[in-house]
């Protein structure tokens, strides 16, 4: 019996039926799911320690050594969103003191650089041979400003100076060609809500050798229990140890996301890379035809997944993302971080990378284009 008289009654909104809205995803992700994860999201769920979901996660760990072309054995899922996987990376890669380099195109190198300071670590902006630092981060697509950083050569540039290459290809994995040992990538980390079309929540991470005794030396704890790789590496079945538990890991999202590493391995990479190539030179072209003004001017510095637009003079960019929203029940979305108020961006993202979805887009851009207000001044 309980012992106290209840403080809050139970809400009546929760005894109304759940709606959810179908929409097109057209914005920085998350991306609409493809059936096959859909179903997957459908099915029982097991013990997260029981061997049939050890198997998936082996099978998980495979899909990422292929979309990050590697053959790194500590290849793992988070169980957090992409995020998560960057705190991941800096928590057990950085020690208090080291000095860390951050290469700024967007708000990602910007949060980069913020988790590094908490740590206590020695931000530089630029110089590595002066600087000497453990670690350089780089946004291979910078979903902020749709920026796709080249990455040829900075591996072989950091090791000659005893520094570690730390990728951020969240946005980019899946629609942009990236090859994690051949490029020297050290450590590589991506999500499942954008190019892989599975829910948010859970995301992708490898480290080099070289990382990983990075890791296996340190002096000091890593300040996360939760992301701490040595243990991560464990429970994943990476090291020659039994597993040992550590969380409960999101064992519905794991089905989801196997699925999804499925879908692209049948696809194939460089299908896939194609298919955004072609989607988004298509999508410049309507733009461009719509008297629109891409943010970013080199379009080999243009991310395939998500394309940047200036908000053309006297729109606001909130009346144009509403009115595709209200009218179209298109997802586009405004600027993010430095990029904030600047532009529009329009995610083709995995399955949303199709003509018919850019026309869909350009359909409506124009529209509101024709319809929002203008300033007068």
């Amino acid at each position: 019996m309980a012992s106290h008289s209840l403080l809050v009654a139970p809400p009546a909104a929760l005894s109304k039926p759940l709606f959810i809205p179908s929409r097109l995803l057209l914005g920085p992700g998350p991306s609409n799911l493809t059936p096959r994860v859909m179903a997957a999201g459908g099915l029982p769920v097991l013990g997260h320690m029981h061997q049939e979901v050890y198997q998936i996660m082996d099978e998980i760990k495979q899909g990422i050594q292929y979309v990050f072309q590697t053959r790194n054995p500590l290849s793992l899922a988070i169980s957090g969103s992409g995020h998560c996987a960057l705190e991941a990376a800096l928590f057990n890669l950085l020690e208090p003191g080291d000095s860390f380099l951050v290469g700024v195109s967007g708000i990602w190198g910007q949060r980069a650089q913020d988790i590094a300071e908490r740590i206590g670590c020695h931000f530089r902006p630029q110089a590595l041979a002066r600087h000497k630092p453990v670690l350089l981060f780089l946004a291979h697509g910078e979903s902020s400003t749709g920026v796709l950083q080249p990455l040829d050569g900075y591996g072989e540039l950091c090791h000659r100076h005893q520094c570690l290459l730390l990728v951020d290809s969240v946005a980019s994995l899946g629609g942009a060609p990236i090859y994690m040992d051949r490029q020297g990538i050290d450590v590589l980390y991506s999500g499942s809500q954008k190019v892989l079309n599975s829910p948010p929540g859970t995301s992708l991470i490898s480290f080099s050798d070289k990382a990983k005794n990075k890791i296996y030396a340190r002096k000091t704890k890593p300040v996360s229990f939760y992301l701490d790789i040595q243990w991560l590496a464990n429970f994943w079945g990476c090291d020659d140890r039994p597993r040992t538990y550590h969380h409960t890991t999101p064992v519905i999202s794991l089905y989801s996301l196997r699925e999804s590493l499925a879908h692209l391995a049948e696809q194939g990479l460089e299908n896939s890379w194609r298919q955004h190539c072609e989607a988004s030179e298509y999508l410049y072209t309507c733009l461009q035809g719509l008297g629109l003004q891409l943010f970013v001017k080199d379009q080999a510095l243009r991310l395939p997944t998500i394309t940047s637009v200036v908000v053309p003079a006297g729109y606001d960019w909130r009346d144009i993302v509403k009115y595709i929203m209200d009218h179209h029940n298109i997802e586009i979305a405004g600027g993010l971080g430095p990029s904030a108020g600047k532009v529009l961006r329009i995610g083709l993202l995995g399955r949303n990378a199709t003509r018919e979805n850019v026309d869909r887009v350009t359909r409506a851009l124009r529209e509101a284009l024709q319809c929002c207000p203008r300033s007068k001044l």
